[in-house]
């Protein structure tokens, strides 16, 4: 099976990467500027793996003829990049590999739903440079259709991904999605600091802020009556506990995990665009509830506060220090 990766960043040059090293073959489909570097120099990958530079056939746009087309392109990035290659998906199965829970309703406007399928990466990575990252942490990949039971198809993008990756196969995606969006909130606190997870959550009173957005979240799914599905390392118990202990030994817990995820520094997605001078996904996490709880009547101030803060960052280029933050949002 031919196979295109679009999105040359943190995820999709990982996955390109990791995939071509086993012989899978990979097209890459990058910005323009970006193609030069990785066609002459290859994917350079540093980390969990060790280090490695991986040749890799690259190119800036898709054509027809892939039996698979991986998209690892930001939501808010996914109109722009599809609009125009539609004719070049043809019939392909669009793996989708977005954070947040919008991503399939976005590609359902613009290519056969029967076509999708949806995925969780569990893994984390990092953005150097044009063709340079970092794999910061493993995790499995969880794959699965949103909008139809799994088929035979689900069961060969599984056999296809795990030569380079640990792949869970789940019926229950949509809640899955779901619960990760939970594991995602905590990236708008980085993106305010300018600094490393490991850096920004060895702040005890920013890990129970973490605490409190958490638990304001989760607050308004209960309500809206969204059932979240335990994901792999992630079971939903274990986000319900953090969020009924008290809160100083909550965010303690929640602190020690953060800091704890990657030997290399953590950026988050949303930081590592900002750095890159590019539109974050705050409005696809944190924003994700403002929007369920302005949909149910449900007061998610905290999250709504985090949203706005991001964008005033993004449009600055100024960060915050943790006492910042904690005077801006009141406590």
């Amino acid at each position: 099976m031919k196979i295109a990766v679009i999105g040359a960043g943190a995820i999709g040059a990982l996955v390109a990467g990791y995939l071509s090293r086993e012989g899978v073959d990979v097209t890459l489909v990058g910005r323009a500027s970006d193609v030069p570097v990785i066609k002459d120099d290859g994917l350079a990958i540093d980390g969990v793996r060790g280090n490695t530079v991986v040749p890799v056939k690259v190119t800036d746009k898709l054509e027809k003829g892939f039996g698979l087309v991986i998209l690892t392109v930001k939501t808010q990035d996914i109109n722009s990049t599809l609009s125009g290659n539609v004719k070049a998906l043809g019939n392909a199965p669009l793996l989708t590999v977005q954070n947040g829970v919008r991503a399939e309703e976005i590609i359902r406007g613009l290519i056969p739903k029967e076509n999708i399928v949806s995925s969780i990466v569990m893994f984390g990575s990092t953005y150097l440079e044009a063709g340079r990252i970092l794999h910061n942490f493993e995790g499995d990949w969880v794959i699965g259709r949103a909008f139809a039971p799994n088929n035979g198809i689900i069961d060969s993008i599984g056999d296809l991904l795990a030569g380079a990756f640990s792949v869970r196969i789940t019926d229950r995606i949509t809640g899955m999605k779901w619960l990760k969006l939970f594991l995602n909130l905590n990236n708008c606190l980085p993106a305010l600091t300018g600094r490393s997870m490991q850096e920004t959550f060895s702040h005890p009173d920013i890990s129970c802020l973490s605490i409190r957005l958490l638990s304001e979240a989760l607050s308004a799914v209960d309500r809206a009556g969204i059932e979240l599905e335990s994901l792999p390392d992630f079971p939903v118990a274990r986000l319900r506990a953090l969020t009924t202990m008290p809160l100083a030994e909550a965010g303690e817990v929640f602190s020690k995990t953060m800091t704890n995820l990657s030997r290399e520094p953590l950026f988050g997605s949303i930081l590592q665009s900002i750095k890159r001078g590019k539109p974050s996904e705050i409005d696809y996490f944190n924003g994700e509830i403002v929007y369920l709880g302005e949909k149910i009547g449900e007061d998610v101030t905290l999250n709504k506060k985090m949203v706005e803060m991001v964008h005033t960052v993004e449009e600055s280029g100024r960060f915050l220090s943790p006492g910042d933050i904690l005077n801006e949002i009141g406590g």
